[in-house]
């Protein structure tokens, strides 16, 4: 018997090669019918036989491209069409309700090797086809056609258009499709000169690098400073020019096996290296490198070509390894307009590579790092947004501002939050600058109108303002409360849970800092169940660049300035006057807000060490504390339980060790020893007296690796059922995805 049906797919189904598999599918299985784009997926019809026709709808979500993924298949039965073929159909548009936009894909293996084969596409540096290259970073409208990128301007020639238009060809409706007659070209530029010639142009670039020189050269998103990573001065040197005194750089290896000369890989993060997603991974050094490429850290990040113009720089170049580091200045976004760069970056480097197709959506490199044997994002961008997180609850038309640090936003549509690419710290006005421009860029991508906002409870940041400005309704979510529903919304979870949430900074709802949480709740509302004892932070946010302050902070608090005569060592190499006027504004209370922040407890304690008094960069102090542990440590130090956690017996017991030498990775184990040890043992006490089991781990904090990795394996051997964030960041980077989840909460509960 004939049968006809109507098949919808939703989901990443557009700019990744789905409609020609779905063609080739039917082909294969004799189906006739048609295969459409829509602004809200695809459409299939498929008439043929009722087995064929069954078999074909039920192989398909096994048969799709890689990068493809379905959240949706709707199946419904249409009267007999009588289709003489099966062919694919012009797209279109006909709702607000909108299909997910394909994130960047790194080249793929056909393309690398037509590269070298393809005689219109030998050595072309943009090549790709419709299951490679630039998606996100060029689209302006949907639905994905040519004409709605930014490759508009450039006019296919008859082979391409041939091959663009072949249905059984690997290049059939590639909308970024081209060659080295038609397509967008690499320049060369100097202070003297400019080259065009593509070999000699990849040459020079591989010769200056060699030589110690800095390049700037555009990328997928934005510009990338780079130079050889094996080159001390030229680390140096771009030390000097990015003005980024200690702040470890990312590395490009030429490929896997020139990775693991340098760091030590597991599977998941060879795995990770070689996704199509290239996020930049984190992996233990060898310490091969020279020191200034990440100064007293035992972690560097690092990743593979992802660009064809990559593969033919290291073709020429002699190093294994590069520095690639954001083409930006001062947490400044990164460059993306050629005049700019050219401006910018010409009077400061050897030279400015870059090609003449603009960049429509600006991305940072993806961040990523694995921990018992999951990939944990650190920074969600290119390889990943905007790609939704599918969600049980409606989200349309709520738009979540997100935090101030590593900010991302997020936008409901249906049931999924579409959360922005990296945007920064909205410290300065040219990254708020750009986190608007990418609200106004988003709402019009993905046809969005908000009609209910929520932010931050934080009045002074910069998302909380812009969210006041909006003129519709709002509503304020406390930040862990925040950080507790974002790792909720991303494993679906809706129950109450215990939330443990460690990170730097937010201010709760006693007006004071928040930051050692121990939270009871569910995406509705939640109970703070115990915390960390407040302590003064003298000076506000600038004891973050300062952790000695928090370490005399502490101990001022604990014992009193006379613990400074009885361990005189402490006060080595910090000034008396400042030292005492720390006490001063400590006893007087003179801008010293009180804080319960893990943060600042893991910089006092790294101050305590001598790791790291003066920070040169945020987190530094907690990085170089993690940095110094030794593993083969087991014991713990003593802690204070109850409605408030104190540590007074912890510095007490450091302090006791420190005046007998015991080595500061000693010291650093039990100290991240003790801060799983007081999870797990409140985790247990929250357990015996609310009667739940879940605990879910979310803020900054828990990037630490040490932390996370013994946090969740200790939980799970007391019988937890325990949730840690991964394809969102943990730290504020994932704070919008927990504002979205409470806000469409509450709305279905009508507490707004």
């Amino acid at each position: 018997m004939i049968v006809t049906k109507k098949i919808e797919i939703k989901g990443l189904v557009q700019g990744v090669g789905f409609r020609p598999a779905i063609y080739r599918i039917a082909i294969n299985h004799l189906i006739k019918g048609t295969v459409e784009n829509t602004n809200a997926g695809v459409i299939i019809v498929a008439e043929g036989l009722e087995k064929q026709v069954e078999t074909f709808i039920n192989i398909i979500p096994d048969e799709v491209p890689l990068a493809a993924s379905i959240n949706s298949l709707k199946v419904e039965s249409l009267s007999f069409q009588n289709f003489s073929e099966f062919r694919i159909i012009k797209s279109s548009s006909f709702s607000d309700e909108i299909t997910e936009v394909s994130p960047d894909i790194a080249v793929c293996e056909a393309c690398l090797d037509d590269l070298k084969h393809q005689t219109h596409r030998i050595n072309y540096p943009l090549i790709n086809c419709t299951n490679c290259g630039p998606r996100f970073t060029i689209i302006k409208s949907l639905p994905y056609d040519r004409p709605l990128t930014t490759m508009a301007p450039f006019a296919m020639c008859p082979t391409c258009k041939a091959e663009y238009s072949d249905v059984l060809n690997r290049r059939f409706h590639a909308q970024p499709v081209a060659c080295n007659t038609c397509g967008p070209r690499y320049t060369l530029h100097t202070q003297h000169h400019q080259l065009n010639n593509l070999v000699h142009l990849v040459t020079e670039t591989a010769r200056l690098i060699d030589s110690g020189k800095l390049v700037a050269i555009k990328g997928m998103g934005g510009f990338h400073l780079a130079c050889n990573a094996l080159d001390r001065e030229a680390v140096l040197k771009m030390r000097e020019l990015k003005c980024r005194e200690g702040k470890p750089f990312a590395l490009m290896a030429r490929h896997l096996t020139a990775a693991e000369k340098f760091v030590i890989l597991g599977m998941e993060e060879r795995r990770l290296l070689t996704s199509w997603h290239r996020p930049i991974v984190l992996a233990t050094s060898k310490g091969i490198l020279p020191d200034e490429v990440a100064t007293g850290l035992n972690s560097i990040g690092i990743m593979l070509p992802y660009m064809p113009f990559h593969y033919l720089l290291f073709e020429k170049l002699r190093t294994d390894v590069l520095v690639l580091t954001s083409g930006n200045f001062s947490d400044e976004p990164i460059i993306t307009q050629n005049e700019e760069g050219l401006r910018v970056f010409l009077p400061k480097t050897a030279a400015v590579i870059l090609y003449d197709r603009e960049i429509a959506n600006r991305t940072d490199d993806s961040v990523a790092f694995v921990v018992n044997n999951k990939p944990r994002l650190i920074r969600r961008s290119r390889g990943y947004a905007p790609s939704p997180v599918s969600l049980h609850l409606q989200t349309e038309g709520i738009f979540a501002a997100g935090a101030e640090l590593v900010n991302c936003f997020a936008i409901g549509k249906g049931q999924q939050a579409i959360m922005s690419q990296h945007i920064g710290d909205l410290k300065n006005m040219e990254t708020f600058d750009f986190y608007r421009e990418s609200v106004e860029r988003f709402s019009h991508l993905f046809r969005f109108k908000p009609t209910l906002v929520v932010a931050d409870l934080h009045p002074d940041y910069l998302s909380t303002l812009y969210a006041e400005q909006m003129n519709i309704p709002l509503i304020l979510v406390q930040h862990h409360h925040a950080h507790m529903a974002s790792c909720m919304a991303e494993h679906g979870l809706n129950e109450k849970v215990i939330g443990i949430c460690f990170d730097g900074t937010g201010l709760g709802n006693d007006g004071h800092i928040w930051g050692g949480e121990f939270l009871y709740g569910d995406l509705l509302d939640f109970d703070r169940f115990s915390h960390f004892e407040y302590i003064p932070q003298p000076g506000g946010d600038a004891v973050t660049k300062h952790p000695w302050r928090m370490m005399v902070s502490y101990l001022v608090h604990y014992f009193g300035k006379d613990i400074f005569e009885e361990y005189p060592f402490i006060l080595e190499g910090i000034d008396k006057t400042e030292f005492n006027l720390l006490v001063s504004m400590i006893n007087n209370q003179i801008n010293t807000p009180l804080t319960s922040s893990a943060g600042r407890l893991f910089d006092a304690v790294s101050a305590l060490l001598g790791i790291c008094r003066h920070a040169a960069y945020h987190a530094e102090a907690p990085m170089q504390l993690e940095a110094a542990v030794d593993p083969d440590i087991n014991s713990v130090y003593s802690w204070v339980p109850g409605s408030f956690i104190g540590f007074k017996p912890l510095f007490r017991q450091i302090l006791i060790d420190l005046s007998i030498g015991v080595p500061v990775g000693e010291i650093s184990g039990k100290f991240h020893n003790t801060m799983v040890d007081v999870v797990v043992s409140t985790a247990k006490t929250m357990r015996t007296k609310l009667n739940t089991n879940i605990v879910v781990l979310s803020g900054g904090s828990f990037q630490n690796r040490i932390l996370l990795q013994k946090t969740e394996t200790k939980l799970k051997e007391c019988n937890f059922a325990v949730y840690s964030q991964e394809q969102v960041p943990s730290n504020d980077g994932g704070i919008a995805l927990g504002q979205l989840a409470v806000a469409a909460q509450r709305r279905l509960h009508n507490r707004l």
